[in-house]
């Protein structure tokens, strides 16, 4: 059995789509990283998304545990055109897309972005290599929101839309597990 801890990084403040666009996180919280870390299994394995809000929060609760080289595979959805734009301004320049796009996931891609089943793909194929490579260990993944809820539908057999009314909360961790009947969906968005 492998388990896998979900953190979604620290927050940002942005108020706008925020995706493959560089932005650092606020980890100034140090209590509230020190639970984080503590909450986590001490021997586990630590990746992270290559984006900078991530790969710092990796860093920050890492510890002792082995810390993985970054994963681009891990970032958030690439919103295209999206990206940087607030939701007011995306559903004025799109404003059926924009509405599709979080109501129908699936193929819907964000302009010169990505689909849901896009990022699940480049997802699933990093937690499938880590998993085969750590079997029976515990992997911490520090991601992000999207990323979080392609796994919980993968874990869940829920639809992606119902995957995406989940909340997830920065500095959150969302608990998945592999093990021989296949995935199962464990806490979402504790807050430690």
């Amino acid at each position: 059995m492998t388990r896998l801890w979900w953190l979604r990084h620290g927050p940002t403040h942005e108020k706008c789509f925020t995706g493959w666009r560089d932005v650092p996180a606020d980890l100034s919280d140090h209590a509230r990283i020190a639970r984080v870390a503590a909450y986590l299994p001490a021997k586990a394995i630590v990746v992270a998304s290559d984006l900078i809000r991530a790969s710092r929060t990796a860093d920050a609760i890492a510890g002792t545990r082995t810390r993985l080289p970054d994963q681009r595979g891990l970032r958030e959805f690439d919103f295209g055109v999206w990206d940087g734009m607030d939701f007011a301004a995306v559903a004025k320049r799109d404003p059926t897309l924009s509405r599709d796009y979080w109501e129908k996931p699936g193929d819907l891609c964000a302009p010169n972005g990505e689909s849901w089943n896009m990022v699940a793909t480049r997802v699933n194929a990093v937690v499938d290599d880590l998993c085969a490579r750590y079997t029976g260990q515990d992997i911490v993944l520090v991601a992000h929101i999207g990323v979080i809820m392609t796994q919980i539908w993968r874990a869940s057999g829920s639809t992606a839309y119902q995957a995406m009314g989940h909340q997830i909360d920065n500095l959150s961790v969302t608990q998945i597990t592999r093990g021989p009947q296949g995935w199962s969906l464990g806490v979402v968005n504790h807050i430690a």
